[in-house]
């Protein structure tokens, strides 16, 4: 895992680019993780965790309508949730982390992770 963090930190530096987060069931732990080597604050410029539902369209903007059609974990819901992150960040790019914690409410069509 650290090599891949340090890949992307020397990506980003080296294009003097930054990165953002948003988080829902890893809870901040992507966030975490990236703050975790040393010098990350002249490329990460940080994270929302949005674990409920209720406070995802409000803090990063995702839509009402985007939830309804497609669930919390979909696709269509990560990229809101990166877009919103990176435009209240202000940062180049942003990634997002969305799933189902479980131990329970994993479907076959969205199993648990």
């Amino acid at each position: 895992m650290q090599a891949l963090l340090k890949k992307i930190a020397a990506a980003l530096l080296a294009r003097h680019q930054t990165l953002a987060t948003a988080e829902s069931c890893t809870g901040g732990l992507v966030g975490a993780a990236l703050t975790s080597l040393p010098g990350s604050s002249a490329w990460y410029f940080g994270g929302i965790v949005a674990y409920s539902n209720a406070l995802k369209p409000r803090l990063l903007g995702v839509p009402a309508e985007t939830l309804a059609a497609h669930g919390a974990v979909s696709p269509e819901t990560a990229r809101a949730m990166a877009e919103g992150a990176r435009k209240k960040c202000k940062a180049d790019f942003a990634l997002s982390v969305t799933g189902i914690a479980g131990p329970d409410g994993g479907t076959p069509e969205k199993p648990v992770g």
